[in-house]
């Protein structure tokens, strides 16, 4: 993604990555919040210091993996607060992301790029991270469908914690029928 008039993406981030030919998801673009690792492509946690100390990931979160096995593309990683530390989507290193529905304000935090991409088109959904509202407050503000499920129904083995007792694995769509189906692949099936 050579072109984000969003500011939604990481420059560090902007890779493409091809998910299965087939699956409930095939044809569709999603995009990962900086803090999920993808084997080859290095986490920065919206902080440019932790960027620099750690290794590229060798291995893909088990989050992202599910959704490129079900067919899904990754268009990119997004920004994010500074270490997931707020709840406004603003970010002193890398700037903020746009609110494509409020054009001026800010997305809601601390997955903000998740929120801008899904809101602006630039991606058909994306993944974030929700601790004390980081999918629900940048839905809101941006006009989306997002989803916090129960701590731990996805596992969050891959990502840089914030606080790993409460952050929980969430996602945004437009529709609420993709919504869902992405909850299809990223939850466990009912018992």
């Amino acid at each position: 993604m050579p072109n984000d008039p969003l500011n939604a993406f990481v420059p560090h981030g902007l890779s493409e990555i091809p998910g299965a030919a087939d699956g409930p998801l095939a044809g569709l673009r999603f995009a990962v919040k900086d803090l999920f690792h993808i084997a080859g492509l290095p986490t920065g946690a919206g902080n440019p210091d932790w960027l620099r100390t750690h290794e590229v990931p060798q291995e893909t979160a088990p989050a992202v993996r599910r959704l490129l096995d079900a067919g899904a593309r990754v268009a990119g990683k997004t920004l994010t607060d500074e270490l997931a530390w707020s709840l406004a989507g603003e970010n002193a290193h890398y700037g903020t992301p746009e609110n494509p529905k409020a054009p001026g304000r800010i997305p809601g935090g601390s997955s903000s790029g998740s929120a801008s991409a899904v809101a602006g088109g630039a991606v058909d959904f994306a993944i974030g991270t929700d601790t004390g509202g980081s999918i629900r407050l940048p839905a809101s503000y941006c006009g989306l469908y997002g989803l916090r499920p129960t701590h731990g129904a996805v596992p969050l083995d891959g990502s840089v914690p914030l606080a790993p007792s409460f952050d929980t694995v969430g996602w945004f769509a437009r529709e609420a029928a993709l919504l869902r189906r992405v909850g299809a692949v990223l939850l466990p099936p009912a018992p």
